[in-house]
């Protein structure tokens, strides 16, 4: 992540030199939060209690964020899973899988 960054009107949200949306003051992604709330079903208070170095008000600037860009992000959340689909495919199996599937454990 760089140093330099846009301000948005969501206090606690800034854009990186990429464009990617970042809790100001921290490394984290915008992104990273509304995954852990959709996969995990997390409310803003666990949220908060799973990553007590946010505020907040940094979480809830956060959501408030992606529900005005949900678009933008799901298709970013989509173009994401697609690449690290066709990376695991490309990978192949790691040799713990090999393993354990020769075993029949998997």
């Amino acid at each position: 992540m760089s140093l330099t960054s846009e301000k948005t009107k969501y206090e606690h949200v800034a854009l990186d030199d990429k464009g990617v949306p970042i809790i100001v003051g921290t490394n984290m992604k915008v992104i990273e939060i509304v995954l852990e709330k959709s996969a995990y079903g997390w409310s803003p208070e666990e949220l908060y209690f799973q990553h007590p170095h946010l505020t907040l008000g940094q979480i809830y600037s956060a959501l408030a964020y992606y529900w005005d860009h949900q678009d933008e992000l799901d298709r970013d959340i989509e173009r994401r899973l697609a690449f690290a689909s066709q990376a695991r495919k490309v990978a192949g199996q790691t040799p713990l899988a090999v393993r354990l599937k020769s075993k029949g454990l998997i």
